[in-house]
């Protein structure tokens, strides 16, 4: 089977499995626990955690441990939005967040806040002018993704973040899919309160992840007085988790460049491939992720291509990984002019580092079988 779905999930590194395993061996203890073991897995996991903020560029004290990338921006957000209410109750975002974002607004919505969601342009962006028509003088928080899960439409958060920050409204960032991906220069230099990040999109272990608060920001989690991270989220710590998470970061990061090119490379060779072949639609415009390749094939159901190429052992997506099992059409191609039916037709590619040339080829090379054989039985005859 070829897989591509990295974003979706990754194989956890042998290097990031290798710390899970002697982490759970050796500082199997409780964080909590005033024993000696416990004292040294306490003494690990604030090693790890400035390991994380050093790599991001950021203060120690502002990175807390999660369960991942949903988990991660349900905390971030309550957090933020509670511990700021006493200023306003209305929050911006976009119409084309992650789930796990929308999610969470919908519950501060239930609970007396109000949110504004920006429409994006043609190509996806959020422009400053439609930022400043919404702003409010009880306007406390937005939060806007830096990558889009399903096409890979990249915003400007630095830009973004910089108006914000004049403003005085903070700035939360869902950065699952841009950690990692991008140089760090992003998270360290950008004005941005908060971000999350996830360890399963970079090849360390799933139900891990991270935010960054900035320690000046008053938060206010929505559990009071539990004992874990600072009082940020309740549940005993998985130090093997963290660990393994820190470590692929680490590895990853390192090799960020190179990663970079590598997927720049596989998606020139991809469109060569599509190119002549007028029946698929590219999705992705010059400044997307080059790490997502999102396509439609005219006529044909995205769900038909994806069984189609898992016919011909090829992995593949319809869209952001926590709706895949729901038949909706693209919030993302919806929101920048396509049909509901075009919608419907997104078939989501994501490459990583271990994708190969020869990976890619079989890819083209099917997804022009696919084209050929459904011809005679789609609107592919008019093109």
């Amino acid at each position: 089977m070829i897989y591509l779905d990295y974003a979706a999930t990754t194989p956890i590194s042998e290097t990031a499995l290798e710390a899970f395993i002697h982490t759970s061996k050796v500082y199997f203890h409780n964080t909590e626990s005033l024993h000696d073991g416990g004292l040294n897995a306490k003494d690990l996991l604030e090693h790890a955690r400035i390991s994380l903020a050093t790599l991001l560029g950021r203060e120690g004290e502002g990175i807390y441990f999660t369960g991942g990338g949903s988990d991660g921006n349900f905390l971030a957000i309550t957090s933020l939005a509670f511990g700021a209410q006493k200023k306003g109750r209305h929050i911006i975002t976009s119409n084309i967040e992650h789930p796990s974002v929308e999610y969470v607004l919908t519950y501060l919505e239930k609970n007396g806040f109000e949110v504004s969601r920006i429409p994006v342009n043609h190509n996806g962006k959020i422009s400053l002018e439609q930022l400043q028509t919404v702003i409010r003088k009880d306007t406390i928080l937005a939060t806007i993704q830096h990558v889009n899960s399903e096409t890979g439409m990249i915003q400007d958060i630095k830009q973004i973040g910089n108006f914000l920050a004049d403003k005085e409204i903070l700035f939360h960032s869902d950065c699952v899919q841009s950690f990692g991906k991008y140089s760090v220069d992003h998270f360290s230099s950008a004005s941005i309160d908060s971000f999350t990040v996830s360890a399963h999109k970079i090849h360390g272990p799933k139900g891990t992840g991270a935010v960054y608060i900035s320690p000046s920001v008053y938060i206010k989690p929505l559990l009071s007085d539990v004992t874990h991270e600072r009082g940020f989220r309740p549940g005993t710590v998985d130090l093997p988790s963290i660990v393994a998470f820190v470590t692929a970061a680490d590895e990853h990061i390192r090799k960020q460049s190179v990663h970079f090119q590598h997927a720049e490379d596989m998606r020139k060779q991809f469109l060569s491939l599509i190119l002549k072949n007028k029946a698929i639609i590219f999705e992705g415009k010059t400044d997307c992720s080059p790490f997502i390749f999102p396509i439609r094939i005219i006529g044909l159901e995205g769900q038909i291509v994806m069984q189609e190429l898992t016919r011909k052992k090829i992995a593949v997506s319809t869209g952001s990984a926590c709706k895949n099992g729901q038949q909706e059409p693209s919030r993302a191609l919806l929101a920048i002019g396509r049909t509901g039916s075009e919608a419907h037709g997104l078939v989501r590619i994501s490459i990583s580092h271990l994708t190969t040339n020869e990976d890619i080829a079989r890819l083209g090379k099917a997804l022009n079988e696919i084209t050929n054989k459904f011809k005679s039985v789609s609107e592919v005859l008019s093109i």
